[in-house]
């Protein structure tokens, strides 16, 4: 499949379904909560905006708080159905609640570049990490259950979709842990280069790192066999698996790039391109998680949708200044959320009307 934006496109999704607002610096970040009613777009000042379910046609009343003193560097839905957590260059770690009131659950000595959680209805993990360090905490966010070490800085951190296992990239390749281990020894998945950036196949199949050198590696973890996937003319800087674990997609290219994993996965095999925009870097993708739609951000500021089964390009913004830096669809697959390096941010409600 191939196809770009052209001046015959229908009036994008935001125009019609959405509301965008103007911060100050760029948006870092965006996050929407588990029970799906809030929106949170982290801003390079400092600043926390919060969009209510209720308030997503109402950009004006999007609340606004500062919430670290310097950069917010990540953010992430939180362990619990409501709010939010973020870490800052402040050494920081705090959560923001639904009601907008916000606590510290650490502060230490490095920068908190990376916050993911994992979640059922039993309970849930919150992992963030610092420096070579990986600190995971019960949901409540007050209890350490265990700190990870690894050879040199974490560039990114990922759960399996169980909860069981937790993975992050390094300088070297990757280390995956057990959660729940009475004795922590990782398995240490080896390939020389910088990694930047991990996800992992839904049902647990692979693991895959992007790479400074403008490629992905991946591991099978059945067997550890290396898989490489290379040809990008930039960094990978987002990646994410299809609901299904059929297709791995990326960003790096003018085009949505698409790698199979199925039929004994990518080895050997060209990526599928889902559309794009010619002379335009991709530079964020999410995949929905109920249908097999994929959304992209593009360095022009555009956004798309893409229906990978009918083959068919939705325009969801058209371009604007600064480039897309973030990009999630909501647990219920209700709203797209957006955010650009000049510091747009926008809402899009998906649900049916």
């Amino acid at each position: 499949m191939s196809g770009s934006m052209n001046d015959t496109m229908p009036p994008s999704l935001l125009e019609r379904r959405g509301a965008q607002r103007q911060l100050e610096g760029q948006i870092t970040g965006c996050a929407i909560s588990r029970d799906s009613q809030q929106v949170a777009f982290a801003t390079g000042e400092g600043d926390v905006m919060v969009a209510s379910r209720a308030d997503w046609d109402r950009s004006d009343a999007w609340d606004v708080q500062t919430v670290h003193d310097g950069a917010v560097l990540s953010i992430a839905p939180d362990a619990a159905p409501t709010g939010f957590l973020t870490g800052g260059d402040d050494s920081s770690l705090r959560r923001i609640a639904a009601d907008g009131s916000v606590s510290e659950l650490a502060k230490g000595r490095r920068w908190i570049e990376h916050i993911t959680t994992w979640a059922n209805d039993r309970g849930g993990v919150i992992a963030f990490a610092s420096g070579k360090q990986v600190e995971l905490r019960d949901a409540a966010g007050r209890d350490t259950l265990k700190v990870l070490e690894h050879p040199s800085t974490v560039s990114g951190i990922v759960f399996d979709a169980k909860g069981k296992r937790i993975a992050a990239s390094h300088y070297n390749g990757a280390s995956m842990w057990f959660v729940q281990a009475k004795v922590d020894t990782p398995r240490q998945l080896e390939w020389k280069g910088s990694h930047i950036g991990i996800a992992i196949h839904p049902a647990g199949e692979a693991l895959v790192t992007s790479m400074q050198e403008s490629e992905l590696h991946g591991w099978r973890l059945s067997d550890g066999h290396n898989m490489r996937m290379s040809g990008y003319p930039s960094k990978v800087q987002s990646m994410a698996f299809t609901r299904n674990g059929k297709w791995l997609v990326t960003s790096g290219a003018d085009t949505i790039v698409m790698w199979p994993f199925f039929g004994g996965g990518p080895m050997g095999k060209p990526p599928f391109e889902g559309g794009g925009i010619p002379g335009v870097m991709c530079t964020r993708i999410a995949c929905h998680p109920v249908h097999d739609i994929v959304a992209a951000g593009f360095a022009d500021g555009a956004v798309l949708m893409v229906d990978t089964n009918a083959q068919r390009l939705l325009p969801v913004s058209m371009a604007g200044e600064g480039a897309v830096t973030a990009l999630a669809f909501s647990p219920d697959g209700c709203a797209l959320a957006f955010g650009t390096e000049d510091g747009r941010a926008a809402v899009i409600d998906l649900s049916a009307k």
